[in-house]
């Protein structure tokens, strides 16, 4: 799956000249947390609600609180927001922008296509894919098993899951105990609880947790 095809779009933008009070209410008003700043076209910066929230004119300490909420409000995004921003292009792997964002400390990634802002992908849209990638919404029986780290392991698990009439709906793979297991998450709808407990229990190392939702 391709940053395109879960990024946010079309992108709220503002221009540099943008006051602080004005970029914050914008955030209020459209339930976002980060702004591109885009000039003539380009991209060149961006600012979050932190770079807003964390801005004082200095030296603030000698000023009256009307002094200070008056130079806040002539206070311009370009002052504040950050310049060197990360991104990255539409083809991007999902993967690979969640890579970056944890990497990089950073809760959004302005996409582009060549020099054009097309979209932004956020933290939001990435927990968004991994409720639909565990199968969050869909109703089943949900396992959760100690694997082993084999070829072909999962293939067994899924003819075996499909000879019972079971449908998966969801599966993951994670990181086990040691570089010889896996924990695999496994959502099935249906089929029996029973009959599926009985046929995978010979397959797994452990059976970590069942649940039905």
């Amino acid at each position: 799956m391709l940053v395109r095809e879960r990024m946010s779009k079309p992108v709220i933008t503002i221009p540099p000249q943008t006051t602080v009070p004005d970029a914050l209410n914008l955030m209020k008003e459209e339930h976002i947390r980060r702004l591109p700043v885009v000039d003539h076209g380009k991209l060149v910066g961006i600012v979050t609600d932190k770079h807003l929230l964390s801005a004082s004119p200095s030296p603030a300490t000698s000023l009256s609180v009307w002094e200070i909420t008056y130079l806040l409000s002539k206070l311009r995004v370009d002052r504040i927001m950050s310049s060197q921003v990360i991104t990255v292009s539409e083809d991007t792997p999902l993967e690979e922008a969640a890579r970056i964002m944890v990497d990089h400390k950073i809760g959004g990634l302005p996409v582009l296509r060549g020099e054009q802002l097309v979209g932004i992908i956020t933290e939001s849209d990435l927990m968004k894919t991994f409720l639909e990638f565990m199968g969050a919404r869909e109703r089943g029986i949900r396992l959760t098993l100690l694997v082993k780290e084999e070829k072909g392991g999962l293939a067994q698990l899924a003819r075996t899951i499909t000879s019972l009439g079971g449908n998966i709906v969801a599966m993951g793979l994670f990181m086990g105990e040691d570089p010889s297991n896996r924990v695999a998450t496994v959502k099935v709808a249906e089929v029996n609880r029973e009959s599926l407990l009985a046929a995978l229990q010979p397959l797994v190392l452990k059976v970590i947790d069942v649940r039905e939702s």
